[in-house]
């Protein structure tokens, strides 16, 4: 995120909407389920930046912008 940009501003390059949900994962090679990591996005990017970490191999969960995850499982949809 850039240091002038929203806390809830999507994460996708170069777009400033306001995000909607949160794009939960990790990378399998180097953390344990339970090492979150989020991007934030806007309804126009949530499923470009899904399919992005998805395509990586990377476990993802969308969830709503106000809800907290714990873990991103290795099956996670």
């Amino acid at each position: 995120m850039s240091p002038d940009a929203s806390p809830t501003e999507c994460s996708r390059a170069g777009c400033r909407q306001v995000a909607s949900q949160k794009v939960n994962w990790r990378n399998p090679r180097i953390h344990s389920a339970d090492r979150v990591k989020v991007w934030l996005a806007c309804g126009e990017h949530v499923e470009f930046l899904r399919d992005y970490l998805a395509s990586r191999g990377f476990p993802v969960l969308v969830t709503g912008i106000d809800e907290g995850v714990d873990l991103v499982p290795e099956n996670a949809p």
